[in-house]
């Protein structure tokens, strides 16, 4: 499991022109699954991000969590993160998990996050987004399992 974690003043997903989710302050994740994730990679990414201190304390010290810094959650799926870049120009995507266990566990993940205590505004899976966002820092942290 792979989730891109930035740090966000403000970010949104748009369809088709129409804002469908958006948070001020908070974290936007990328979140993507390949073969053989489940339940122990996502409640173990759910509570690491929840509990990691990037947010600036009163001494401009990155000291807090985000439910300290009272953030939201911007979860957005996307399978592109396992693309296999290594041979040819066009990346094949035969390391992400399939659709519908990727979907299940999409939901899964941020049931999780809720579960941790946090708000979490959502993505569409499987569908075309565009995402926008306003990097905070800029702070990007990338959390893979396999090298945790």
């Amino acid at each position: 499991m792979r989730v891109i974690l930035q740090r966000v003043a403000q970010a949104s997903v748009k369809i088709e022109k129409k804002k469908i989710s958006e948070i001020k302050s908070g974290f936007l994740l990328l979140v993507g699954f390949k073969d053989g994730d489940g339940q122990r990679e996502i409640d173990y990414l759910a509570h690491k991000i929840a509990n990691v201190r990037v947010f600036s304390d009163s001494d401009e010290k990155m000291n807090l969590n985000i439910k300290q810094a009272a953030g939201m959650v911007l979860s957005v799926s996307q399978f592109t993160l396992y693309a296999a870049t290594r041979k040819g120009n066009r990346p094949s995507f035969t390391e992400a998990q399939a659709p519908e266990l990727a979907e299940e566990n999409y939901q899964r993940f941020n049931a999780a996050l809720r579960a941790e205590g946090l708000k979490v505004s959502e993505g569409i899976f499987g569908a075309n987004m565009q995402v926008e966002l306003v990097n905070d820092g800029p702070v990007t942290i990338i959390y893979d399992t396999e090298n945790n």
